[in-house]
């Protein structure tokens, strides 16, 4: 990659990275605070599902920081911004999971790779138990409950809005993230994986790939070509499958 096409990566992926954490920091500002849901409680799913895909989204800069491919031509930034996307979505430590995360692509679907389920790789719920406790622990428990509890204090008689719409989209986010992102194409089925990677193409036309997980489904490309950052997976992936 020359000098300028990591400038070009940069401004795109920082860009992209501003809009959704501005996006999904505004809409929950308006919603726990402004929004009369006695009348307009028509729209709460609506809302709720953006949220949940927003954090999706979050996850994903998160990931492509893990990379480098957020921001190449200021690597700095990756462990900035990567850390503020995992803090924000569950209190994670960014390091542990920029580890874990090279470990799945060292041992793809092995034993030896955290993401993989190997006692039964092939039911969701299962896999989904072992993965959020894999992840989910104390720590993030303790700071998630006490930031529940300060914006409970803050919001006062609105504090009935934090279940839905910033528990409850962060939790159905991580099931989305890691249906499309891991289960899918890690899982196994009568269909052989392709190489050594075990994982899949997406098959999603290109809105319902950015819909369910920001292209991240398109897994087997990013597993061959791991610098490729989430908004230039399609057109990676289309190379991947011509050639």
């Amino acid at each position: 990659m020359t000098n300028r096409e990591k400038r070009r990566d940069t401004l795109i992926g920082v860009g992209l990275a501003v809009l959704i954490l501005g996006t999904w920091a505004g809409l929950l500002v308006v919603n726990l605070v402004f929004v009369d849901w006695a009348v307009w409680w028509p729209l709460a799913p609506l809302a709720m599902a953006l949220q949940c895909w927003l954090y999706v989204g979050i996850f994903i800069v998160a990931h492509d920081a893990m990379h480098g491919s957020l921001s190449p031509a200021m690597p700095h930034l990756n462990g900035l911004i990567g850390g503020l996307c995992v803090a924000v979505y569950a209190g994670f430590s960014y390091r542990a999971l920029a580890a874990a995360h090279g470990d799945h692509h060292r041992y793809p679907g092995t034993a030896r790779d955290p993401d993989f389920y190997d006692s039964d790789p092939t039911r969701f719920w299962p896999w989904y138990w072992a993965f959020f406790r894999r992840y989910f622990g104390l720590r993030e428990f303790a700071l998630l409950s006490a930031v529940s509890l300060l914006m409970g204090w803050l919001l006062q008689e609105r504090a009935v809005l934090v279940l839905p719409f910033w528990a409850l989209p962060a939790i159905l986010s991580s099931a989305q993230l890691f249906y499309y992102g891991t289960f899918v194409p890690h899982r196994h089925t009568a269909v052989p994986f392709a190489d050594k990677h075990r994982t899949r193409h997406s098959t999603l036309p290109w809105h319902w790939s950015l819909l369910t997980c920001f292209h991240f489904g398109h897994h087997q490309t990013h597993h061959l070509q791991p610098a490729v950052p989430w908004w230039r997976l399609p057109a990676a992936a289309r190379k991947v499958m011509a050639a």
